[in-house]
């Protein structure tokens, strides 16, 4: 008898815990639905906004610098010309800020000039010669009326092989002086160096531009992404 009844209590106590556990999972499974539906409202709402935003006017690069293929769906060189028939010059940007720490550029009164988080490109530029392992690097601050030089350098081609150049003999190289400790004459050899290859402040509307619609584009992956991501564990 007693084993019946400890057997029977048994069952009743497995029942009832399986459904508390059953009742916890249904509840944990539509708080997490509940959320997930209010992400994705809130990304489409965005989503929509955004596409709606009316792109900057079409700028075209200073000649005789054309646009990498490709360019605008990756992180990379974006613009290309040749010099003299044996240098070729390859360019880079991004935004300054995006190496500045949060409120680094607030000013005195603890505002934030948003207005012009775009109008500091900090530009890469790679001249290299056929038949040379190594290429002259440019890292310069691009403003709407400026430019500066902040680093000089010789390094290996961004063209060549991961691995092929990369031991330690490579990453403890001499790069040079610090540009600023230059000779002033030298720094204003190689600003006139970089001028006569037309690396200078007309480059600057066409990447702003260029730097927008990149933007723009990687917002709205972003939005369709990550709500892709989410619809997906719903109906799972």
């Amino acid at each position: 008898m007693w084993r019946r009844y400890i057997s029977g209590g048994t069952s009743a106590l497995s029942a009832c815990l399986r459904s508390r556990s059953f009742s916890a999972s249904a509840s944990v499974s539509s708080t997490s639905n509940a959320v997930n539906s209010i992400i994705l409202r809130s990304l489409k709402d965005h989503y929509s906004e955004i596409s709606e935003m009316s792109p900057p006017p079409k700028v075209n690069p200073p000649s005789p610098y054309t646009i990498i293929k490709g360019a605008l769906d990756q992180d990379g060189l974006v613009l290309r010309r040749t010099y003299n028939n044996t240098e070729e010059i390859s360019l880079s940007v991004m935004r300054l800020d995006n190496l500045i720490p949060p409120g680094a550029d607030e000013d005195e009164t603890g505002g934030n000039d948003s207005d012009d988080s775009i109008n500091q490109l900090l530009l890469h530029v790679e001249v290299s010669k056929e038949g040379r392992e190594e290429s002259l690097h440019f890292l310069c601050g691009l403003y709407p009326d400026a430019i500066g030089i902040h680093s000089v350098c010789l390094r290996p081609k961004i063209g060549k092989e991961i691995g092929e150049k990369v031991g330690p003999e490579t990453l403890h190289e001499y790069k040079g002086r610090v540009f600023q400790e230059l000779d002033p004459k030298v720094r204003d050899a190689f600003h006139l160096y970089i001028e006569a290859r037309g690396i200078n402040e007309s480059l600057f509307p066409f990447l702003q531009a260029w730097l927008y619609v990149k933007d723009h584009r990687k917002l709205m992956k972003w939005f369709k992404t990550v709500g892709t991501f989410i619809s997906d564990r719903i109906q799972a």
